[in-house]
């Protein structure tokens, strides 16, 4: 390209109001599906949500990307680890207690300590924070090491006429893989194997970019071996996860509805290539369809189903909301369903029973979001204004206020910056799992929230990104994506290197 920067023009001209806010109003006021706030609130909300036009400053308010809730404390290992800053004192004895169930680690049955028993007998890690170290984001394996905070899912396609009706009516999401269930768990309780190994071999791809760089892509290939439990079903599908950030969870979880509706387009109606769709999941205690906002296919629609399939799946602990004590463990697996599991009657049904669930989720809906650093850097500001004009920002909303009437207070109309719409959108062939999750096809995956993306190194040492790890910084993470994002992608490819080196410090800064 002749010039460093990229037209606005060039991409769509509509495309600054892909966030549609401001386009979304009545005659009787603005945004009319805020019905939890008065007339003069809409309007002000409209007017806070509109799109960034100049990027000569930073906009107010940008630095406290989670509202009042922000944490600013030093950036340090544990910038992800703080509640937020404007909960009570009583809730922050909540959120510590829930902070120590979080790291607890569970032991197997039986056991002395009775209050802890349980573990697996499948299991991945022995605690939330095993995955979650210091809150933060999980990563492959390095050579030799064995895999905590990335493992695999499982599934089969649909078997038979009960399968396909269970799809249908979102009874269940996906059909488990009859001996391994849902996830590959490679560990388990002493006398019990582990469900196998899985070895990560990578695929280079190069890509050249504008300037003369040149940046090599691994793709990683997965290849599972030493079964503990006879062969796999033969058409088997494989998806790999690791752990994602635990910060501003309740923030998100208080979008309204309607915020997140308003930014679907699933047949791309107004023609920029953009063509999100919302994820319908069935709530865990009331079976009711509802917006599924968590997970890397949005598969869980609050924190406290989220919290109740991690216990079950990745621990092997079972609790009210799903209270098999034999976790992931199948009816083909015989010698696993035969073990002692940790429910006690005086406790209460299941072997994480409430107050265990109601602290765990209350900590995981009030970690802090870190404030941003250096809004106002010239480099940053330019970035910013690249993330835009590419259209990054298509999908990755910059930003929401959340519900006036929130469950928790410190939630409660907040202006937040969490960069996701939460909505599914197609991310190109190689991303591709192929593997269907619900109303997520094996193209598809939420758009993660950016917010503390920069501080990832920090508090995790590493800067491994999107849902497997692949990308080993901010630029390759880029560099993968395709489908709806592919023009973004490519206009990354065509920039200057130094628009490069902006973006990436805008990306750091959040």
């Amino acid at each position: 390209m002749g010039s460093s920067r990229i037209s606005s023009a060039a991409i769509g001209a509509g495309f600054v109001f892909s966030c549609l806010f401001a386009t979304e109003v009545s005659s009787n006021g603005a945004l009319p599906h805020r019905t939890d706030l008065t007339e003069n609130e809409r309007i002000r909300v409209m007017r806070v949500l509109e799109p960034a036009s100049s990027f000569e400053s930073a906009e107010k308010f940008e630095r406290m990307q989670a509202g009042a809730a922000t944490s600013q404390r030093s950036a340090d290992r544990a910038s992800f680890s703080h509640p937020l800053s404007n909960i009570s004192f009583d809730e922050k004895f909540d959120f510590e207690l829930g902070n120590s169930l979080f790291d607890k680690l569970w032991a197997s049955s039986p056991s002395s300590t009775l209050a802890s028993d349980g573990l697996g007998p499948l299991y991945n890690a022995r605690s939330c924070a095993g995955c979650h170290i210091r809150d933060g984001r999980g990563r492959p394996p390095e050579p030799g090491e064995a895999a905590v905070s990335l493992f695999l899912r499982l599934s089969i396609p649909p078997q038979s006429d009960e399968h396909r009706a269970d799809l249908q009516d979102k009874r269940v999401l996906r059909i488990p893989e009859p001996t391994y269930g849902g996830q590959f768990q490679a560990f388990a309780v002493s006398g019990l194997p582990g469900e196998g190994r899985f070895d990560i071999e990578h695929e280079e791809i190069v890509v050249p970019l504008n300037g003369g760089d040149t940046v090599i892509l691994q793709k990683p290939i997965y290849k599972i071996r030493d079964l503990g439990f006879g062969e796999m079903h033969p058409d088997t599908l494989v998806s790999p996860r690791v752990a994602p950030p635990m910060i501003g969870l309740g923030l998100l979880q208080a979008i309204h509805p309607g915020d997140i509706e308003v930014l679907a387009d699933p047949d791309d109606l107004d023609g920029d290539g953009i063509s999100g769709k919302i994820s319908q999941v069935r709530d865990g205690r009331t079976g009711e369809l509802s917006i599924g906002r968590f997970g890397w296919k949005a598969s869980k629609p609050n924190l406290r189903d989220q919290t109740a399939g991690a216990f079950l799946g990745d621990i092997g602990i079972s609790s009210p909301d799903m209270p098999d004590n034999y976790g992931d463990c199948t009816e083909n697996q015989v010698g696993c369903r035969s073990l002692p599991h940790g429910e006690q009657a005086h406790l209460g049904v299941s072997e994480a029973p409430d107050p265990v669930m109601q602290l765990v989720t209350f900590y995981t809906e009030n970690l802090a979001v870190p404030a941003r650093r250096d809004v106002s850097d010239p480099k940053v500001l330019r970035g910013k204004e690249l993330f835009y004009e590419v259209g990054c920002a298509s999908c990755h909303q910059p930003k929401f206020v959340t519900l006036r009437d929130a469950e928790t207070t410190a939630h409660q109309f907040q202006l937040i910056w969490p960069y996701t719409d939460l909505l599914l959108h197609d991310m190109g062939e190689g991303l591709a799992d192929n593997r269907p999750v619900g109303d997520a096809s094996g193209r598809e995956w939420r758009t993660p929230p950016l917010w503390g993306i920069g501080l990832t190194e920090t508090v995790n040492g590493h800067t491994r990104f999107l849902h497997d790890g692949r990308a080993r910084n901010l630029l390759e993470a880029g560099l993968w994506l395709g489908g709806e994002a592919q023009s973004a992608r490519d206009n990354v490819v065509a920039m200057q290197p130094d628009d490069r080196t902006s973006l990436v410090r805008f990306l750091e800064s959040l």
